[in-house]
């Protein structure tokens, strides 16, 4: 069967995540498509972000939320890295960019391509975040009825709950993914500290038992768990699969977990490894394996 790859923030295992040298190497290596993160900026601008705050992959402090799109320009999203960009790929200045700077980039590639937007909650915004998504979508020529945009299929993505169901009354179901991962106590605990921490887990398990039962009703198309969430749960993603949902799973990058996805008949592999993700699928010999 053929396994749709998808480049996580780009092709980020070599380049700084959602850059412009991660997201044109990502079209390098071949990928079917790419994910993207989005955040609004202070002046309600899409930005291809991951975090909430700018101080794991910039030169800024603070939220992205708190920043204009003009003050997020002035900031260095690549050098964090170390990796030395290509001048093809353009300068530090260059890195940053919004969903309209990568929708330009997607196009000017003129393949078929999937694209995969993930809205990132919680937002300062609340669900003004979705409405601005589509509003500019729409402006930019998308058709909702196919979920295309010029030579793009475009699908949506998040965690919350409340994100999704919005999102139904906007978009077709089956562009439509609902995310799930296990809660790991001990990593929220190290962020936050124990008391904030059990509140915190307390949504968290919610957010998680709610996608699982829109997944569960087929209220969307597409199931988009984590690699260590199929392996945690495998009668449960089984049961999804058998129900006729696309599984898109994520951040799959070793060999191992390839050849899992691969045996379980997985449509959507996300990587931050394209190319080598790529490459092992289509090594399969006879009897389906390397």
């Amino acid at each position: 069967m053929k396994h749709l790859v998808f480049a996580h923030r780009g092709a980020s295992e070599q380049y700084a995540e959602h850059t412009r040298a991660a997201f044109l190497h990502a079209l390098a290596e071949g990928a079917d498509g790419v994910e993207c993160d989005v955040h609004l900026t202070e002046d309600l601008e899409l930005v291809c972000i991951h975090d909430t705050t700018l101080d794991r992959t910039s030169s800024g402090t603070g939220d992205v939320g708190d920043h204009t799109l003009r003050q997020l320009r002035e900031l260095d999203f690549a050098s964090w890295k170390g990796a030395n960009i290509p001048p093809g790929y353009g300068g530090v200045a260059d890195q940053l960019l919004t969903l309209e700077d990568l929708l330009d980039l997607l196009r000017t590639d003129g393949r078929q391509l999937e694209l995969a937007i993930e809205l990132k909650h919680p937002s300062p915004f609340g669900l003004k975040l979705e409405e601005r998504l589509i509003a500019f979508l729409m402006r930019e020529g998308y058709d909702p009825e196919t979920s295309r945009l010029a030579n793009l299929h475009i699908t949506f993505m998040s965690f919350n709950p409340d994100s999704v169901r919005h999102l139904l009354e906007r978009v077709p179901a089956d562009v439509v993914c609902q995310l799930v991962a296990d809660v790991q106590p001990d990593d929220v605990r190290e962020t936050l500290g124990p008391l904030t921490a059990a509140a915190v887990m307390n949504l968290l398990r919610r957010a998680l038992h709610e996608g699982e039962r829109i997944i569960a009703s087929g209220a969307v198309g597409i199931a988009g768990p984590s690699i260590a969430y199929v392996r945690a749960h495998p009668d449960r993603v089984a049961r999804w699969l058998e129900s006729g949902l696309r599984l898109r799973v994520w951040t799959v990058d070793a060999d191992d977990d390839i050849d899992l996805l691969r045996d379980l008949g997985a449509q959507e592999i996300t990587t931050n490894r394209p190319a080598y993700v790529l490459g092992r699928l289509k090594g399969e010999s006879s009897t389906g394996r390397v």
